[in-house]
């Protein structure tokens, strides 16, 4: 990761700790609006991995106190899990959370400890602080490239979109183009791109196949 996302990264670890301090473990605590926002969410990004997958493994980038697992459990019974935060405060409340299960581990850190099948990121390209555009979007490419690096399968995250209402934006936020992002993943990264912005959120998802 380039030294540009490692300062940025410090800043959302503090965003980010101040939140989980204030809610504890809830979606307001990874700064979602509701629960069922935060579900559907996983609901779009897992869809990364295909219906009765098993013995896979997957790293969730940006994992926070590690909710996706929830929903995994419901996807499959037998896969391996790595979950990395730039917030050492959101590692530990992971592993207290989860850190019994077999197969489940959690580190603080900008990139993955190895590779896996899949990689995905939810809300991690949407909170800029402060940070210009030009730099963040600069940001959003380089984790990009890290899901890449990691992910044998494919990746798959979401972020914020340009079609949202205008007027209900907020300045600490990121919008990005969902047409732009999808040129960029299907020349450079994979022929097997699909888009979605067909659900109820101001947001997309963009899912990344490799060939096998």
């Amino acid at each position: 990761m380039k030294p540009t996302s490692t300062q940025i990264s410090s800043k959302i670890a503090q965003y980010y700790d101040d939140k989980l301090t204030v809610y504890g473990c809830s979606h307001l605590g990874v700064d979602w609006n509701s629960e069922q926002s935060q579900q559907l969410r996983f609901q779009q990004l897992l869809k990364i991995v295909p219906e009765g997958s098993n013995n896979f493994s997957i790293c969730d980038l940006g994992c926070g106190y590690g909710a996706i697992l929830n929903y995994l459990d419901l996807k499959s019974a037998d896969f391996r899990y790595e979950g990395v935060d730039v917030s050492e405060t959101m590692i530990n409340a992971a592993r207290a959370l989860h850190g019994h299960r077999k197969g489940i581990s959690f580190f603080a850190g900008l990139e993955p400890t190895q590779m896996h099948d899949y990689v995905v990121a939810s809300g991690i390209m949407n909170v800029k602080t402060d940070e210009p555009d030009i730099s963040w979007k600069e940001h959003l490419y380089d984790v990009i490239g890290v899901m890449n690096d990691y992910s044998s399968r494919g990746f798959a995250f979401n972020c914020l979109s340009t079609y949202s209402d205008v007027k209900k934006r907020r300045p600490h936020l990121f919008y990005a183009d969902p047409l732009e992002l999808f040129d960029f993943c299907k020349k450079i990264y994979s022929t097997n791109v699909a888009l979605l912005h067909d659900y109820s959120l101001y947001e997309f998802t963009m899912i990344i196949r490799k060939e096998p």
